[in-house]
Order: C-alpha cells, then structure tokens, then sequence
C-alpha cells in the first residue's frame, strides 16, 4: 500500500492528539506552519498608457516571530517608466517590516539597488500598502518615502505607508496576502 501525504499527515495528526491532547489540523502545509504571514506576487498599477508601474513582492514573516513585524524578510522589486516627461528607474529593496491585517499587508524595505531616476533611492526605506481583492487589487504607496522630490526627508520608520488608493492594471497579474 503506498502512503499519500495526507494519510501520512492525517496519521501523524492523530498520534499528536493522542500523545498530547492537542488538535493539529492534519491536512494545514508546511509553509502555513513556518509563516505568520507573506506579500507575493507581481503586478502593474492601473495608469494610463506611457506610465507603466511594476512591483514585484516577496515578502515573509516567519511564525515565531509574529510578535515582531520587524524581523520580516525578502525582497520588493519596483520599476517606474514615464513616456513624457521622459523618465524611468528600477529598484529592489530588502524587507525590514510585514504587517497583515485580513488581507491588508503593509510593507517597507530599504532600497538596496537601483537605477535610472531612482538610483538616489538606495539606503532609503519605502512603504507600501496592499489590499488584496482577489480581482483588481488595491495599492498604496508614496514616492515622497524615498526622498522625491529631493527636498523631502531621506527616511521614514518601518510599516509605514499610504492608504491603497490606486488599483492594478486588469491582467497584469495579482499579488497575494497572507
């Protein structure tokens, strides 16, 4: 007879119970047992054609440490291109916080690299906030958090960011709350 999966996890899952005493739920992932909480996914924000925005999200925060937002972890990619003015500039920032409420998340980073009309971003932290819909999702952030205009301050604290007031461009992808 060859094992499943699931029968090993829900054989498993009776043993617990009946050493313990404790309900594990027997069919519950890996991951879920390993992440508190996580922002994925890849998606264009919905402007007109000639400002193309593009944030790529990989983001964790690992169960034993959901009492500490800060100890998040991963990467957020972002690229921001104008047709007129003539502007552009791509960026990654490495994770410092992750906060999620239902399927709200709130993140920041500080930039690591970049380029184009974003390279004076690096060493600056950005927030950013998601509502994942399930459809067109909605998304908040500032370009004021890495200093644009250059007269604004160089930093902000961690999970810190702006209502979801604009949306993703229908097809061109999703991100995911957890």
């Amino acid at each position: 007879m060859t094992l499943t999966r699931t029968r090993v996890a829900a054989a498993l899952g009776v043993l617990v119970v009946l050493a313990t005493g404790v309900a594990v739920p027997a069919f519950a992932s890996d991951a879920q047992h390993r992440e508190a909480a996580a922002l994925t996914g890849t998606a264009m924000i919905d402007r007109p054609k000639g400002d193309d925005i593009t944030f790529t999200f990989d983001a964790r925060l690992d169960a034993k440490d959901k009492a500490d937002p800060g100890k998040a972890r991963g990467t957020i990619k972002f690229s921001h291109s104008m047709e007129n003015p003539k502007w552009g500039g791509s960026a990654e920032a490495r994770v410092d916080c992750l906060l999620t409420g239902g399927k709200v998340a709130t993140v920041s980073a500080v930039v690591t690299k970049a380029d184009g009309g974003l390279k004076e971003s690096v060493g600056k932290r950005v927030g950013l906030t998601v509502h994942d819909t399930g459809k067109q999702d909605r998304f908040g952030y500032s370009w004021a958090m890495v200093g644009i205009p250059n007269d604004l301050p160089d930093d902000m604290p961690k999970c810190v960011s702006a209502a979801p007031f604009e949306k993703t461009r229908p097809g061109s992808g999703t991100f995911h709350v957890r």
